[in-house]
């Protein structure tokens, strides 16, 4: 499994956006992001994002690694 990029929260968006998820809701500095599937996670708005907080988003979203880098 290749490392995960750094990435800000904007950047993870995009590219789930990418994988067919859609922004539902804005809490502050929170995207709730939805897939077509049901599938859902939380982004943080974040300037840059830890790598712990983006596999967190990935396996909540339930996404792999490859997938997330391939579609940058």
């Amino acid at each position: 499994m290749p490392k995960l990029p750094r990435a800000s929260g904007g950047e993870a968006v995009r590219v789930l956006g990418r994988l067919g998820f859609h922004p539902v809701l804005q809490r502050g500095s929170h995207v709730i992001l939805r897939h077509v599937d049901g599938r859902g996670c939380v982004v943080p708005l974040h300037r840059e994002l830890k790598v712990g907080t983006l596999s967190g988003v990935l396996r909540q979203a339930g996404v792999s690694t490859d997938d997330f880098i391939r579609s940058t």
